[in-house]
């Protein structure tokens, strides 16, 4: 479980990771707009999202030990590329390219080895442990990285360009060394398997058949719950900016505000996936909307916007902690729609082809709301608007439940 959990944030940090911790440095050494960042996020979506969908049926065929390494070290020459400063146009390559490497051979691997790891009766605390435990490495190497940030700032005086630019090649750097030691790692740590294969015509790649399980009412419900949860985790990526933006904060200070935000993470997605075994993890999805739903909408109205600062903070920290434990939750449901583990694969490249859409709109749609130098006001319009999401989320989660109440013991 130790290799999944590193390697399942591992592959992740530079296209991800990076830009939410030390977005407010990217910006200025890349010399890049909120909105060119979406734009080049955006690129990272659409080729993800065509991945998602083959990569489905590569897991039900290939093992994960060699899936997973693959992955890594593609997605870890990524960053000598990145690294180098390079123009605009070129980000957006890297990110397309990233969009592949990430995906096509790894995520839905990841996801059915977490499930096969886990039992019948623990799929909450599985998938709790892996996206936790992927949030303690991932809030980890961020703080590293803050740590590089202070100590090449200057303590007083003007921090200059060339410090920017310089720092964050060391950043890069650093993380790039370590996905390829992680790569590796998982090489040599996870146990080899055999897929299980079929005779029969039953697992073979065909659009017909994956057609008809799009359109299952348990699968869109599901892909849904995914969808509004991660663009709540997509939000999070603005943390960071919202409080030099609006509270001030310096780079350094703001850089440390959303390593926090990152260790809130294995807190709420271990917490709740324990939980959500004592009762349903569908049970446990509603109360995290209803918190999504409330913090947006009351950041949206601006309720705390003449109070200190403390206010605000705390509503930042109860939207991450649902925000985070949705992320515990979601593929923690597949056990509850009884599909065979023998198309785990097949089904998670399904949900995602929705559930993960916004890598495609949600950088691009915040950096058009916010613009080039966001007031407390865009941020407002933004949270208004976000409100929507969490509530289309509960509603999906209520017919979800209602569905798989319905669910005969086989299905598919």
């Amino acid at each position: 479980m130790l290799a999944l959990i590193i390697a399942g944030e591992a592959i992740f940090l530079l296209p991800f990771i990076l830009m939410r911790v030390f977005k407010p440095v990217i910006r200025e050494a890349f010399l890049i707009s909120d909105a060119q960042i979406g734009e080049s996020q955006a690129l990272y979506g659409i080729t993800a999202v065509i991945s998602y969908f083959f990569g489905g049926f590569i897991a039900d065929k290939w093992e994960a030990r060699k899936l997973l390494a693959i992955s890594l070290f593609l997605t870890a020459i990524g960053g000598f590329w990145m690294a180098a400063i390079p123009s605009i146009f070129t980000l957006k390559i890297l990110y397309a390219f990233w969009g592949v490497s990430t995906i096509l051979l790894f995520w839905a691997a990841l996801i059915k080895a977490t499930r096969q790891w886990g039992t019948k009766n623990n799929q909450g605390l599985s998938f709790g442990l892996l996206d936790g435990g992927r949030g303690f490495f991932a809030a980890t190497i961020a703080l590293s990285g803050a740590a590089i940030l202070s100590f090449f700032f200057p303590e007083s005086g003007t921090i200059t360009f060339e410090h920017k630019v310089q720092t964050l090649q060391y950043i890069i750097g650093s993380i790039t060394f370590i996905i390829f030691l992680i790569a590796v790692f998982v090489w040599f740590t996870l146990p080899k398997t055999t897929p299980v294969k079929s005779s029969s015509n039953e697992f073979q790649f065909n659009f017909k058949e994956a057609f008809t399980l799009m359109i299952q009412p348990k699968v869109i419900y599901h892909s849904l719950i995914i969808f509004c949860a991660y663009c709540a985790y997509k939000l999070t990526g603005i943390y960071g900016i919202y409080a030099k933006d609006v509270w001030g904060y310096s780079l350094e200070e703001a850089t440390y505000f959303a390593v926090f935000i990152q260790y809130l993470r294995p807190l709420a997605a271990i917490s709740i996936g324990w939980i959500a075994d004592k009762f349903l993890p569908s049970r446990m999805i509603i109360p995290c909307f209803t918190v999504l739903i409330i913090v947006s909408a009351t950041l949206g109205l601006g309720i705390f916007q003449d109070q200190p600062i403390f206010l605000s903070f705390a509503f930042f920290i109860f939207m991450a902690l649902g925000t985070y434990a949705l992320r515990g939750l979601y593929f923690a449901i597949i056990e509850e729609t009884k599909t065979p583990i023998q198309l785990t694969g097949t089904l998670v490249g399904i949900i995602s082809v929705v559930g993960f859409t916004p890598d495609i709109f949600m950088s691009l749609f915040i950096g058009y709301m916010l613009g080039e130098n966001p007031t407390i006001i865009e941020y407002q319009k933004l949270f208004t608007y976000f409100t929507i999401i969490p509530i289309i989320g509960l509603l999906a989660t209520i017919e979800f439940r209602k569905v798989i109440s319905k669910l005969p013991e086989t299905i598919i």
